[in-house]
């Protein structure tokens, strides 16, 4: 495939980002799906947010299914994004339980890319660390905003 048709894949995935309902399920994802256990997991698959959870952990599985076939080579797609790296964070302590649970192949494209990817898994520890900080920093924001009250 030439740079240009990778390229164009590029910005089909892009466009696909931007769409409004992909937006919203991205954000409530990045925002408040924080699961520490697979019951946390199993909660917002069965909940109000179940359509958004499987919207961003199938967009990007299905993006990395691409770079694992060769569609995009992975240092195009790892030059334009990041956010896969995030999504695979939410997920990867609980992978085996939820493989278990709900389907041995649950972002297994994501993890093939993942651990292709020059320091994949210390990418994604990095991203952990840094999340906890940001929820940190919010969560005392929160109590300053309500002790002010």
């Amino acid at each position: 495939m030439s740079v240009q048709q990778e390229a164009d894949l590029i910005l089909k995935l892009y466009e696909l980002r931007r769409e409004p309902e992909m937006r919203k399920a991205r954000d409530w994802f990045f925002r408040e799906f924080n699961p520490e256990t697979v019951a946390d997991f199993q909660a917002a698959i069965m909940g109000e947010h179940s359509g958004h959870l499987r919207m961003v952990v199938s967009y990007w599985d299905m993006a990395a299914a691409m770079v694992n076939r060769g569609a995009i080579s992975m240092e195009l797609f790892n030059d334009t994004n990041g956010e896969h790296l995030g999504v695979f964070m939410k997920v990867e302590p609980l992978l085996g339980e939820i493989r278990a649970m709900l389907n041995p192949r649950f972002a297994s494209s994501l993890e093939k890319l993942v651990d292709a990817t020059p320091d994949g898994r210390k990418q994604v520890g990095e991203f952990r660390e840094r999340f906890k900080q940001i929820r940190a920093m919010l969560a005392k924001q929160q109590q300053g905003m309500s002790a002010r009250s």
